[in-house]
């Protein structure tokens, strides 16, 4: 029946993606982006059993102390500082590195599937999903490789539009449906929660310039990289607004703390970390703003006990 379930809601997810489409490329995501979040009565922190469900961006790998070596998981990761700040009576925490959506529905080694955590008495949950079924690792080490070869081109950007389209958009485009079908699970599961879709930090200067070889993208790739992200996290706010999910922006907080800045301002550490955090990756000061950022969305609204 669950399958039964998620396939539904997939081919609904893949009827919505041709009008993702139109709106990426228009006003028509502005609107969409604006749609208000449900409305939620009133509750109060300490009443909250809170799940967060996600990826290495919110497991935090190498941050110490790390309490699930085999996801990655510390304990000072933005959902732990959040539920600490909170005063949450109930906190689990089941995001993994490495996970796509695919890991929502199935175990990830000895991590159960992640929607298992959720149940009817669930009052918030966090999800932060989509940058692996973009491809962020073999985005990095391909535009890696190749700005090693060409550090003053564009080579990546190339590469990615060889066929005659740009292939990480389309990526991008493909991953709608699954997002969708992710936060109408989390919906079934926990009906009465509060839901808030998690957006991804600023990682390469917004102004487009780049610090090759610190980090060692060709200096023209830069801009296209960027551009890359802020459409995964444009169409993760637009399916957001579409499942009446609350989206917290990340980026914006974390802008000029990216990989390119010296150690003592950045908060997402570079390909080769100076702090403790995996490559390309939020160090213990950009969870602390990831939390920051979802401690002032919840703020802005109403939660459930």
């Amino acid at each position: 029946m669950a399958n039964d379930t998620r396939a539904a809601d997939g081919a609904r997810g893949r009827r919505r993606t041709t009008v993702l489409g139109t709106a990426l490329g228009g006003c028509a995501l502005v609107a969409a982006a604006t749609v208000p979040a449900a409305a939620h009565p009133a509750g109060h922190g300490h009443e909250l059993t809170y799940v967060s469900l996600g990826d290495s961006y919110t497991s935090g790998p190498l941050i110490p102390r790390q309490v699930n070596a085999e996801c990655g998981r510390s304990d000072q990761n933005y959902p732990s500082l959040l539920a600490s700040w909170r005063g949450v009576k109930s906190f689990r925490d089941v995001s993994c590195a490495g996970a796509t959506t695919n890991e929502m529905w199935q175990a990830q080694g000895g991590n159960a599937a992640q929607l298992d955590a959720l149940d009817r008495n669930t009052g918030l949950v966090t999800v932060q999903i989509g940058g692996n079924d973009v491809g962020f690792g073999s985005i990095i080490s391909t535009c890696a490789r190749l700005g090693a070869q060409e550090p003053a081109g564009n080579p990546c950007e190339r590469s990615y539009k060889a066929g005659g389209y740009d292939q990480l958009a389309l990526n991008v485009l493909r991953t709608a449906p699954k997002i969708d079908q992710v936060l109408r699970a989390v919906h079934r599961r926990a009906p009465h929660a509060r839901v808030l879709l998690v957006g991804y930090p600023d990682l390469l200067p917004d102004d487009g310039l780049g610090c090759f070889p610190a980090v060692p993208f060709a200096a023209k790739d830069f801009p296209y990289l960027r551009d890359t992200e802020k459409r995964l996290n444009l169409m993760l706010r637009t399916v957001a607004a579409w499942n009446r999910v609350e989206y917290v922006d990340t980026y914006g907080p974390t802008v000029a703390h990216d990989m390119c800045k010296a150690p003592a301002d950045r908060w997402i550490e570079p390909l080769r970390p100076a702090a403790p955090a995996a490559p390309a990756h939020p160090n213990a000061r950009g969870e602390d703003a990831m939390a920051r950022a979802v401690l002032d969305r919840l703020g802005h609204g109403r939660g459930r006990g």
